[in-house]
């Protein structure tokens, strides 16, 4: 690896992982075959992990190598601003990060909207938080009120229908695909 992409790794999620379990070095150790010595390392960002290594040790947490790679990149937070639009009847403000869009959405009573944004392969969660809508999918319809969600396919053909006034938090998360 080269010196600049280490640094931006931060392994001392190993140690989060291992604490949050109950695990000491030494049973984590003999869960993943790794020595006490090179994990206690890595969990203090002393040396740069090998691929093996990194895979026996997701591994022994339940997780893939690019989980915990994941994690290990991922330990600083992501500021964004939301951007508004509209559509339909909706008035929106969207937030986007890596496999997830957050929406917040109002929209008048009366307004309906046929599959709402341009979707990839997502779960779509919808959460009514005032008011009432429709959701149709291709073979049930779903009316919500407020406190009430519904996860759905966002490939599939849907339609808002807005019967009161309502607010909306609606999340499209990308669908994993592990083979």
């Amino acid at each position: 690896m080269q010196p600049a992409l280490l640094d931006s790794l931060d392994f001392s999620v190993v140690r989060d992982l291992r604490k949050r379990e109950g695990l000491t070095l030494d049973a984590l150790s003999a869960r993943c075959g790794i020595s006490i010595s090179v994990l206690s390392k890595l969990e203090r960002n002393q040396n740069p992990v090998e691929l093996e290594t990194l895979y026996r040790i997701a591994r022994a947490f339940g997780l893939s190598a690019s989980d915990l790679l994941s994690l290990a990149e991922s330990v600083a937070a992501h500021r964004k601003s939301a951007t508004r639009y509209r559509s339909g009847p909706f008035d929106f403000e969207k937030l986007s990060f890596q496999g997830i869009d957050c929406f917040h959405a109002t929209a008048k009573a009366g307004g309906s909207l046929t599959h709402p944004e341009a979707h990839g392969d997502d779960h779509e969660i919808c959460w009514v938080l005032r008011g009432r809508i429709a959701i149709t999918l291709p073979r049930e319809r779903h009316e919500l009120a407020a406190g009430e969600a519904l996860k759905f396919d966002a490939m599939l053909e849907h339609t808002y229908e807005i019967l009161e006034d309502a607010e909306l938090t609606i999340v499209h998360l990308t669908k994993q695909h592990r083979f």
